[in-house]
């Protein structure tokens, strides 16, 4: 089968967040801005996003990308925001958080998920993350169609103690969750070593 998406693929879902997978998770949390009201608690989001990944190492950066919700809306006003690393424990409740609550719900409150202040910027993150990466905003770039790709300089980085091993930050502690296509995830738990040619 080929087909070309501006003429659409006859089948009755979308392939193409399934052959583009398994993708990371950035659960997002941010303040809305000054104009919406600022301060811990005032304004705070969470939702999630699988069109995320790192994009740069030295100094680190991230994006995550999507339609003008909140968390584009927050961190276009604030400039900052955190990401938060799913794992199979908070899986259920990241996707409560995925709900179209009206501006100006906090999803910590609404779905139970305990909050945190960053360190760096001015927002919240989830207090039990096995990783959190607080960002300051670089830029955000509007897509074609309706996305937005926030892109972010990881100004502070939280780790869970448990995830730290002989001073690596092991994954296998948490097992992380992954979207695939559809209403699927998948989780790691599985990982093997493969060093590259010198």
């Amino acid at each position: 089968m080929f087909y070309r998406p501006a003429d659409g693929h006859g089948l009755p879902h979308s392939p193409f967040s399934a052959i583009v997978s398994p993708r990371p998770i950035a659960w997002v949390s941010t303040r809305a801005g000054s104009g919406a009201g600022s301060g811990a608690g005032s304004g705070d989001n969470l939702a999630p996003y699988s069109f995320f990944n790192a994009v740069g190492y030295n100094p680190p950066k991230v994006m995550f990308s999507g339609d003008p919700r909140d968390s584009v809306t927050n961190a276009r006003e604030s400039g900052v925001f955190a990401v938060n690393i799913v794992e199979e424990a908070s899986w259920r409740l990241m996707n409560e958080t995925s709900a179209r609550f009206p501006r100006g719900t906090d999803e910590f409150a609404a779905v139970g998920v305990a909050k945190a202040e960053c360190h760096e910027i001015d927002c919240p993150r989830v207090a039990g993350a096995p990783a959190t990466l607080e960002c300051r905003v670089i830029q955000i770039v509007d897509l074609p169609g309706n996305d937005h790709m926030v892109i972010g300089e990881v100004v502070g980085i939280h780790m869970r103690d448990d995830c730290l091993v002989d001073g690596r930050f092991d994954v296998t502690r948490y097992v992380p969750a992954a979207r695939l296509g559809y209403h699927d995830y998948a989780f790691v738990r599985e990982v093997m070593e493969l060093r590259r040619p010198d």
